[in-house]
């Protein structure tokens, strides 16, 4: 039988996450092998340089650069706080002395008798990375962070925007068609996952993050209103370091299309649990997708085995998502691969796959196919 690799998106039940959780430069691990932790548990810290400043010493007291070393009140590694008095003249007989202020809290870096200048550094910034998930360290990475694994159910999206977020997830529509409109959001959401069915439009999304929504998962977005909410026109589908309040995580594509069964399914059967939500999205090469992690304890945890992802490919039988126009986000079976290259409306030979949406049998290139993965 013939199959065609792709990547895939995942709706598992059950399975192992594994999320390497490290510092964008060496600090300290804070975290041990076996450890258990909660997502908002701290497992590692250092410090970011801050940023260089330079003071003008001998411009601001009109003196000659040779001198700048007699009038310093600081040595080099000496700390000063903002408005503390750095440098000051002699005067005239004691009087009409001129004096320079620290511009920063911060440290002296270097002082020059050449330019006559000073190098001033901000204080440096605290960076910490918690763990994100429920789960057990694994692994350490010396000097840099650890690895969390989680026995949990996993969900994938197809698109998303914000960062990490997590919070209790709570389903606030009846079924998958369901849109999620603004009346069905109140202040009790704040902080929350939310999840709707088929929709979310502009103004509802607009009004989950004044109300400080943590997250929202939903079948489907409108492409155009993008825009409105980052500032930009979104090109390349590079996101996640948006600055949202609430991550959006939209699992079948761009407008009003009802959420797929099985992840709405699942969803349902884990509402009101804490979960972890991640909206970062990329879609060429090293694919990132958006996903919703909900650790498992160890009574929810299924005595079928887990489900380990297999790189087999799309073959007959393949549940898949169209991810291009004109059938972008629609799901269906591949019901045959033919080996034989296809013209496209856009006079290009490929190769397709017949597949079965609704009922209707549709001719798709294989390349505008992702595999939906599921246990």
């Amino acid at each position: 039988m013939a199959h065609a690799y792709t990547p895939g998106l995942k709706v598992l039940h059950h399975t192992i996450v594994k999320k390497n959780r490290r510092l964008p430069i060496k600090g300290k691990v804070t975290k041990n092998i076996g450890d258990i932790l909660n997502p908002n548990d701290i497992v590692a810290t250092t410090d970011l340089p801050g940023n260089v400043q330079m003071v003008k010493v001998a411009n601001l007291l009109n003196i000659g650069p040779a001198d700048v070393l007699d009038v310093m009140m600081v040595s080099d590694g000496d700390s000063v706080k903002k408005g503390e008095m750095i440098a000051q003249t002699e005067g005239v007989f004691g009087f009409f002395k001129s004096d320079v202020k620290s511009p920063i809290d911060g440290t002296i870096e270097s002082i020059s008798g050449v330019t006559g200048q000073i190098v001033m550094r901000d204080a440096p910034i605290p960076v910490e990375v918690d763990a994100y998930m429920t789960g057990v360290v694994k692994e350490i990475i010396p000097e840099e962070g650890v690895i969390v694994e989680s026995e949990a159910a996993f969900i994938q999206g197809i698109f998303g925007i914000g960062g990490e977020s997590r919070g209790n997830m709570e389903i606030l529509v009846k079924d998958r068609e369901q849109e999620l409109t603004a009346d069905l959001l109140n202040e009790s959401h704040k902080g929350k996952i939310v999840v709707g069915g088929s929709f979310i439009s502009l103004e509802t999304y607009k009004k989950a993050l004044s109300l400080g929504v943590a997250g929202v998962v939903i079948g489907g977005f409108n492409y155009y209103d993008l825009e409105d909410i980052l500032g930009y026109t979104l090109g390349v589908a590079i996101t996640g370091s948006e600055d949202l309040v609430t991550s959006l995580i939209v699992t079948e594509g761009y407008g009003n299309i009802r959420m797929g069964s099985r992840t709405y399914d699942l969803l349902k059967e884990h509402d009101g649990k804490f979960v972890s939500i991640n909206g970062a999205t990329q879609i060429r090469a090293g694919v990132i997708r958006p996903e919703i992690v909900i650790p498992l304890k160890d009574d929810e945890i299924p005595k079928t085995p887990i489900h380990e992802s297999e790189e087999k490919g799309i073959g007959e039988g393949s549940l898949v998502r169209v991810i291009r126009a004109p059938y972008f986000g629609r799901m269906g079976l591949v019901k045959s691969l033919p080996s034989a290259l296809q013209k496209m409306e856009s006079e290009t030979m490929v190769r397709v796959a017949e597949v079965e949406i609704d009922d209707d049998i549709l001719i798709i290139p294989r390349s505008n196919l992702e595999m939906v993965e599921t246990d």
